[in-house]
């Protein structure tokens, strides 16, 4: 079964997540989403998966996060998820999907728990 992981080779979590994986003998097909973001059917999936709601994936630290004024609560995944696509630097990562399984890799070991 393959593994994929939405990573950005900038972020020390997800270098470590990958690290992680790779030490398991597994060779993860990296998806890094700044560069390749996920369109809207894949992010939903990602989303379903994970079993969250849409603002659980987002990094509330972000300056695209104030600018799109998503502190509100009471924001409708449809608005969440538009957020996300228009600025997907807001995805949280890393993201490692094993079969229609997802999990986010904070902290990293977190990775471990669905291979």
């Amino acid at each position: 079964m393959s593994i994929k992981i939405y990573h950005n080779p900038r972020c020390s979590k997800s270098r470590k997540a990958l690290e992680l994986l790779e030490q398991q003998g597994l060779n993860p097909e990296i998806v890094k989403y700044l560069d390749t973001p996920p369109d809207e059917n894949e992010l939903r999936n990602i989303i379903r998966q994970l079993g969250v709601a849409a603002r659980d994936l987002l990094r509330k630290g972000e300056e695209e996060f104030k600018l799109a004024g998503l502190s509100d609560e009471n924001l409708d995944d449809d608005t969440v998820i538009k957020a996300m696509l228009a600025f997907p630097k807001l995805i949280e990562r890393p993201i490692v999907i094993h079969g229609n399984k997802a999990i986010i890799g904070r902290p990293p070991e977190k990775v471990l728990d669905i291979i």
